[in-house]
C-alpha cells in the first residue's frame, strides 16, 4: 500500500520498520521537529527521523497541520492510508479524510481504558492486571475511533520501559496483520462503558511521598521507571528509585528501618532495589549503600 507514516518517539520505530520490511511503499515521513537535547542542547532528531534516514525514507516535520500549505503537501503525495504512531501533532480532518482508506493508529492500551498521552503509565499506577495495543481507525476525538484489531499483554511487574518495548513490538506486528487483513476487517465501534483518559505525567507525581500506601509507591516507581523516575531526597541530593518491593513491617512514613534501604510507608514499607543518583548510571541499592551511609532511623521527606 501507498503509506504516510506519522510518529515521532522509539515506540513508532518498530512500526515504521516493519511496514518497510513488508513491502509497503512509504512515501513519506511525518515527524516532530529536531529538539535540543543532551548537556549541550544541540538539535537532535527523532528515532522516527533516523529510523527513517536509515531507510532511506523521505522526511517531513511540519509545525503544524492546520495550515493549508501543509495540507496540500499532504495530500499531494496521494497516500492509501496513514499510519499513525505517537505522532505528537492533533490531526485536522483534512488530514483525516485525505487518504482514500483513511487513517490508522497503533494505541498502547486497550480502549476505550487509557485514553490519551500515558497510556503505559496510567495502567501500572491503577494496578492493572492486563494492557495491550489497539489498531483504531481516527477520528477527531481523541482516541475514540472504531477499532480493528487488539492484542492483550500482562502487566505483571514489569516497568513502563518494559511495556514500551513489548507493545511497540506487538503493535508493528498487528498494524502489519491489520493492512493485510484489512479488506476483511470490519470496524467496531467502542463501548462507551469502561473509558478512561491517560492524562500526561506531571513531574510533581514523581516525588515519592512515603504516607502513600507501599503497593501504590511500588506501582509509581514501575510506572516511572526509567523516566522520569520516582524519587527521593537523601541529604539535599536527589536520588531516583527505578526498582522496588513491597516488605511486610511497619513504621512511621519516610523511616529507614533496616540496613537493606527498607523504608516506613503509609501501610508496609517499600525496599529499594534499584537506585539512580543525579548523572550516574543506575546501580544496585547494595551498591549505592557502600558508598553513601543511611542509618536506621534516617526519615526522609
Amino acid at each position: 500500500m501507498r503509506i504516510v507514516f506519522m510518529g515521532t518517539p522509539a515506540f513508532s520505530v518498530p512500526t515504521l520498520t516493519a511496514l518497510h520490511e513488508a513491502g509497503h511503499e512509504i512515501l513519506a515521513t511525518y515527524t516532530q521537529p529536531p529538539r535540543p537535547a543532551g548537556r549541550g542542547k544541540q538539535l537532535q532528531p527523532s528515532p522516527v527521523q533516523q529510523a527513517a534516514d536509515a531507510l532511506g525514507i523521505e522526511v517531513r516535520h511540519p509545525l503544524t497541520l492546520r495550515d493549508m500549505e501543509a495540507q496540500a503537501d499532504f495530500l499531494a503525495l496521494e497516500p492509501e492510508i496513514a499510519v499513525v504512531v505517537a505522532y505528537g501533532l492533533i490531526l485536522p480532518q483534512p488530514i483525516l479524510q485525505g487518504p482514500v482508506r483513511g487513517c490508522l493508529n497503533v494505541h498502547a492500551s486497550l480502549l476505550p481504558r487509557w485514553r490519551g498521552a500515558a497510556p503505559i503509565q496510567r495502567s501500572i499506577l491503577a494496578g492493572d492486571h492486563v494492557t495491550g495495543v489497539t489498531i483504531m481507525q481516527m477520528e477527531q476525538g481523541l482516541d475514540t475511533g472504531p477499532m480493528l484489531a487488539t492484542a492483550r499483554v500482562p502487566v505483571e511487574d514489569k516497568t513502563s520501559g518494559e511495556l514500551f518495548e513489548e507493545l511497540a513490538e506487538i503493535g508493528a506486528r498487528l498494524m502489519v496483520d491489520t493492512l493485510a487483513q484489512l479488506d476483511q476487517l470490519r470496524p467496531e465501534p467502542q463501548p462507551t462503558l469502561g473509558a478512561t483518559y491517560a492524562a500526561k505525567i506531571d513531574k510533581s507525581e514523581t516525588r515519592i511521598d512515603w504516607r502513600k500506601s507501599a503497593e501504590l509507591l511500588e506501582r509509581e516507581v514501575r510506572a516511572f521507571a526509567p523516566f522520569p523516575g520516582s524519587w527521593l531526597e537523601l541529604d539535599g541530593e536527589r536520588i531516583k528509585v527505578l526498582r522496588a518491593r513491597v516488605v511486610g513491617v511497619n513504621g512511621a512514613p519516610g523511616t529507614v528501618l533496616d540496613e537493606e534501604f527498607t523504608v516506613a510507608c503509609g501501610d508496609a514499607a517499600m525496599r529499594a532495589v534499584t537506585v539512580q543518583r543525579a548523572g550516574k548510571p543506575a546501580m544496585s541499592a547494595t551498591d549505592f549503600l557502600r558508598g553513601k551511609q543511611v542509618p536506621v532511623g534516617t526519615v526522609l521527606r
